[in-house]
């Protein structure tokens, strides 16, 4: 099921109607006032000021306050429709792009992005350890160095593993290196013990069956990429998705902030088979 540009403008035509939204996200059909403590009590909005005032005490709460939207001055209509250009497209949307489509400047659209990919990565971060069958896998993202090196052992590069579920879900992290302690480490944090695991033959993993875990691997090297019931060719389509969509719609993105863009790509990924309530999920992490 789709979720149409056509429905998103009815279902958020102004910013009273975005405010409301919030207010039921956080605070619930029947909700309690930190005032005067009445459960069920009425809020009235405060004409002028993303508030409300309980009908019994006066108490004013602030929806924004603890969301993106808290400090800034740009209208809720632009901030939900970057939500929803970022959930409705597969590739993501770059700053200038969101700077044609809200008609900000550069400078807040590039905000909004950035904001918006931290509460997609943040919605990945309390994902359930994943089990069964798993495929971990890390790549290395960025460009060519000097003499054209790449993959394993160029300099330059920022490194990303990933732990991707069959038919499941992906989890992926920026890591400093690939040692043995690091991609261990990442391996327990995100799958559970008893689980079978695919990796290739980085010697980094050579010792994950001891952790607990079932491992096999496939030999890359000596072009084998699938044995048995092992290979990462999961989780390698998505770092071939993430790299050609930063190519192609970011350019670029920095070390310092690639695990955002993670995050972001990670979530979508996530969420493919219900399109639909992508927009949802977004603004139930606000």
């Amino acid at each position: 099921m789709k979720y149409t540009f056509k429905q998103f403008q009815a279902q958020y035509p102004n910013d009273e109607a975005c405010l409301d939204a919030i207010m039921l996200r956080k605070f619930g059909t029947e909700p309690t006032c930190p005032g005067c403590g009445t459960i069920g009590t009425k809020f009235s909005r405060i004409t002028g000021r993303r508030a409300y005032a309980c009908q019994w005490c006066g108490h004013h709460v602030y929806p924004c306050v603890g969301t993106p939207f808290e400090k800034s001055s740009t209208a809720l209509t632009l901030w939900f429709h970057a939500m929803y250009l970022m959930t409705a497209t597969r590739n993501g949307v770059s700053g200038k792009e969101l700077e044609r489509q809200l008609g900000v400047t550069y400078k807040t659209a590039y905000r909004i992005g950035q904001e918006l990919r931290k509460l997609m990565a943040g919605k990945n971060d309390i994902d359930p350890p994943m089990s069964g069958h798993v495929e971990v896998d890390e790549t290395y993202v960025g460009g060519k160095t000097k003499g054209g090196k790449r993959g394993r052992g160029a300099a330059n590069k920022t490194i990303v593993v990933g732990a991707l579920e069959r038919d499941g879900n992906i989890s992926a992290k920026v890591i400093p290196n690939v040692s043995r302690s690091t991609l261990e480490s990442f391996i327990e944090s995100k799958v559970v013990s008893g689980s079978t695991i695919s990796t290739d033959e980085l010697s980094s993993y050579h010792k994950v069956g001891a952790l607990g875990y079932t491992h096999g691997t496939v030999q890359h090297g000596a072009e084998q990429y699938v044995n048995g019931i092992h290979h990462v060719n999961g989780v390698e389509g998505f770092w071939k998705h993430l790299k050609g969509a930063i190519r192609s719609t970011h350019i670029h993105v920095s070390g310092k902030h690639l695990q955002k863009y993670v995050g972001e790509f990670s979530f979508r990924y996530n969420m493919r088979h219900d399109p639909a309530g992508m927009f949802n999920q977004l603004m139930a992490s606000l």
